[in-house]
């Protein structure tokens, strides 16, 4: 501590001394030490001065660092005027330090300027002591390069502001001669003119910056020990036909012996590869120039390289490695069998197996396999031929690392029959050992192993099974196929965990099998699907309608992805469906190639879609359109069959109808007509024979009109039988019609016809003429009662279709009617139609009767009787007037 204050004095009794007297004093405040060069991670210590000035005092100062006030406890007031502060060092970044005086006093105020002072702050590291020299002397043609190029690993830190600065030293220890460089890197090159062979150097680094400087390890060394040589020029090898196992190497010396005797260091690999084998040192540690490889492969191309250094141990640098020198080593026979395999696939509808049997050249073919000897024998005659197989191989073929596959015979093997193979490969100088394989009966195939696992991991493809029971396993066939190609491998009998060592793609599906090899044959396989890498389906799959769409159902179904662009395992397929701006989507199970899509709704265009999906992605399909049906399927055939089926309901039920009221639709559709024949006319009116009409020759009326006379005070008028109703009768009777009145004229009498018979043939009731009478009588006609005075009568017969009234059908309602005319009307007098009496009570009447009966007879043209054939009446009746018995009917046919 009293170090510290003794040597501040001292500061300012420097500071003091050098300023300047009188009016060149600036300011009143001065910071001691001036722009100081700090080491990061120690505290600083700097003073403040008042000089030629009394206004203030140490006590009115305070720091201030980076615009930050310090804090007081920092602070040590070393006399009235000078005020010290201790500030950490801790950011490598510069700073500025100013002392600022607090007192405003008018003096101060004016001067303001002069009570502020600041340094800056510059910070930096001590440098640290280099390690790991190395110097190198490099061959610049056939002499050593008097460059000398060093290298060394800086320690420590350093900062922009205070840079670290590296000087390489080379010196000769016989001289003392020194050369030197610098630089601010961690490698420099030192030119020394000539080298120093046979010389000893001390080489050495020293780092220096403003807060200090260090040296590094010097070396000591003899210049050779510095020297690395070029590698050795015109390696050749050459390879000798009686030595097929052996290359001969020869080389020259890069440098001459009087500068450096060297040893040498020889490898080399077979082409392709990249293990190199290297040749033991004790070999070639002595100058030599020429060296003899043995224990090579026959017909293999070798690559070789050579380098050199001082033969001194552990002086100099090894050279860079020759060019390649490639040879290939003379061919010899075989000394291994060839890797003999099948491919067996069955015959469909045949109890036969398609037997390809394939096989690689020998692992060690030691030359150009140029034909194959292949002999197949039935395993129990064991009468083979051999066969010889020529193959066309080239040298690149021979030499590389992919052995060919090489189809030799194709068979059609039967279930029931085993065989066994053999074959043997050749080449220019002999023949390999024999290779078997036996195919056993199919029946008889030996068991797989168990539990196969398959699973990518590390970029391949990893296998692991459980052996079977059979002991008898004498190794393992690992086989991988995929599309055509095919491809294996074989495993120790020990092994049950492998990887496939195959060149395989991504993407790309395997079908990885194991296959145990017994020693009385091959067993079954255990396969499983593999990809090395799985990623996202190059396409989608093509989806299509079954059939036809339902109305609201529709069948899909599609193909699988090809496997060239399925590229993983198919995890599931999603079915997207849309009639509009809503998405409907079903997600099925990968091994699923259909789906039916229900509740669409009918008469509506649908588009369709399938996204395939695997494990790193999904594709998706092309869109496919339908429209489903207005009506489903059977729907109109079941309204058909429903109507139809209604239809034939009614017509059933109108048929049974038709039969329930026959009377009644033949009463409405056919109406009945009175038979005349079975009339009760001549029953009641027995005591009137019937006189026949003489019908005049030129009448063309088929109605005789016979006139009765009315007595009793009567009358029946035209309007009173109009307003009678029309009955039809079921009983007449031609006997009956035939005999009341005469015939008609221009008529003949036709076959009556009776509706009494219900099941009676009606077909010509309309179409024949029915015969029938009717009789208008007194009132004993009406009455049926014949009085005791004679009477007159008129009988009208008619041959006409048209049927009788009621009245004249039925005589009971006859009497009844006539009774009620009684009552109806005023009696009026009775009217006689004789010879010499028209005289009549009431004239008017009678005439206005008489013309409305002609105007009624005149239309249906009634022929005049013979005055003979009419009968009259005893005098003591009175005279009645003959009238029509049958009234027309002028307003047609009256229904029933």
């Amino acid at each position: 501590m009293v170090s510290a204050r003794v040597l501040q004095l001292w500061v300012l009794a420097c500071l003091a001394s050098a300023l300047p007297a009188g009016g060149e004093i600036q300011n009143h405040l001065v910071i001691a030490p001036q722009s100081p060069v700090l080491e990061i991670g120690t505290n600083f210590m700097a003073t403040c001065m008042i000089i030629n000035t009394s206004e203030v005092t140490a006590l009115d100062l305070y720091w201030n660092l980076s615009k930050t006030t310090i804090a007081k406890e920092q602070y040590t007031m070393v006399n009235r005027s000078a005020l010290n502060v201790t500030v950490p060092i801790t950011t490598e970044n510069p700073e500025w330090l100013f002392c600022y005086c607090k007192k405003l006093t008018p003096y101060v105020q004016l001067n303001k300027g002069k009570f502020i002072h600041g340094i800056l702050l510059t910070k930096g590291y001590r440098p640290g002591k280099p390690e790991n020299l190395s110097c190198m002397a490099v061959q610049e043609k056939t002499v050593i390069s008097p460059n000398i190029t060093c290298v060394w690993h800086p320690v420590g830190r350093q900062t922009t502001d205070v840079p670290t600065t590296y000087t390489l030293n080379v010196r000769y220890t016989l001289t003392q001669q020194t050369f030197n460089v610098s630089t601010r890197k961690n490698s420099a090159h030192v030119y020394v003119e000539t080298f120093p062979f046979h010389m000893t150097l001390d080489i050495w680094v020293e780092a220096h910056n403003k807060l200090g400087k260090v040296e590094s390890e010097h070396l000591k060394e003899y210049a050779g020990w510095f020297v690395k040589t070029n590698p050795p020029s015109d390696v050749k090898v050459i390879s000798e036909k009686s030595f097929p196992t052996s290359l001969l190497i020869i080389w020259t010396h890069p440098i001459a012996k009087v500068y450096m005797i060297l040893t040498y260091q020889i490898r080399f690999c077979p082409n392709g590869s990249q293990s190199w084998t290297h040749v033991p040192l004790v070999d070639t540690a002595k100058d030599i120039q020429s060296f003899r490889l043995q224990n090579l492969q026959p017909d293999t191309v070798y690559v070789i390289q050579v380098c050199c250094k001082n033969e001194r141990e552990g002086y100099g640098y090894w050279s860079n490695w020759s060019t390649n020198a490639t040879e290939r080593t003379p061919e010899a026979r075989p000394s291994s069998k060839p890797d003999l395999w099948k491919s067996i696939a069955d015959v469909e509808g045949l109890n036969e197996r398609q037997v390809k049997f394939i096989c690689k050249d020998p692992v060690f073919a030691n030359g150009r396999i140029i034909r194959f000897d292949i002999a197949i024998q039935d395993q129990k005659v064991k009468n083979g031929s051999w066969e010889s197989i020529q193959v066309n191989r080239s040298e690149a073929d021979s030499s590389s690392s992919q052995r060919k596959i090489t189809l030799l015979k194709q068979i059609h093997l039967a279930d029931k029959k085993s065989v066994e193979v053999h074959v043997i490969a050749f080449n220019s100088v002999g023949k390999s050992p024999n290779a078997s394989l036996v195919i056993p009966e199919k029946a008889h195939e030996l068991p797989p192993v168990e539990e196969l696992k398959v699973w990518s991991y590390g970029g391949q493809l990893w296998l692991k099974w459980k052996p079977p029971k059979n002991p008898a396993v004498s190794e393992y066939v690992v086989e991988w196929v995929t599309g055509n190609e095919i491809d294996w491998q074989r495993e120790n009998r020990s092994t049950n965990y492998t990887a496939i060592k195959g060149n395989l793609e991504k993407f790309v599906c395997y079908n990885v099998s194991v296959y145990p090899i017994y020693y009385g044959g091959t067993g079954k396989s255990a396969s499983k699907q593999a990809f090395l890498e799985q990623g996202a389906p190059l396409e989608g799959p093509a989806v299509r309608l079954k059939g036809k769409p339902g109305r609201n159902e529709a069948e899909l179904v599609w193909q699988e992805i090809p496997q060239p662009k399925r590229r993983g395992f198919i995890t599931n397929y999603t079915i997207f469906f849309t009639s509009g701006t809503e998405v409907h989507d079903v997600t099925v199970p990968g091994n699923t190639t259909s789906y039916t899509l229900k509740s669409l709704s009918g008469n509506t265009k649908y588009d369709t879609w399938i996204r395939a999906s695997t494990i790193r992605g999904s594709a998706k399909g092309f869109n496919h359109s339908f429209t489903t049906l207005k009506y489903a399927t059977g729907e109109i055939e079941g309204i058909v069959v429903g109507v139809s089926l209604g239809f034939l309901f009614i017509v059933l039920m109108t048929m049974l109808l038709c039969i329930y009221k026959k009377d009644v639709i033949k009463e409405n559709f056919w109406p009945r007509i009175p038979n005349p024949g079975e009339s009760t006319i001549g029953n009641w009116s027995p005591d009137y024979p019937l006189k026949a009409e003489t019908p005049k020759e030129n009448c063309l009326s088929g109605i005789s009109v016979l006139d009765v006379d009315v007595c009793d005070g009567k009358c029946v008028f035209e309007e009173d039988k109009a307003s009678l109703p029309l009955k039809k009768d079921k009983y007449l009777s031609e006997e009956h019609s035939s005999g009341i009145g005469g015939s008609s004229c221009m008529s003949s009498p036709r076959q009556s016809v009776s509706d009494s018979d219900e099941g009676g043939d009606m077909a010509d009731t309309t179409a024949s003429t029915v015969q029938y009478s009717s009789v208008v009588a007194s009132s004993g006609y009406k009455g049926q009662t014949p009085s005791s005075q004679p009477q007159q009568a008129i009988f009208s017969r008619s041959e006409s279709t048209q049927p009788l009234l009621d009245s004249e059908e039925n005589p009971d309602m006859l009497l009844q009617e006539g009774s009620r005319q009684s009552q109806r009307f005023h009696r009026h007098p009775c009217f006689t139609h004789t010879a010499g009496n028209e005289d009549s009570a009431h004239p008017a009447d009678f005439n206005q009767l008489q013309m409305e009966r002609q105007e009624a007879l005149e239309p249906l043209d009634f022929c005049p009787l013979e005055e003979d054939s009419e009968q009259t009446t005893p005098a003591d009746w009175p005279p009645a007037a003959p009238i029509s018995s049958y009234m027309p009917q002028l307003g047609g046919y009256r229904p029933q």
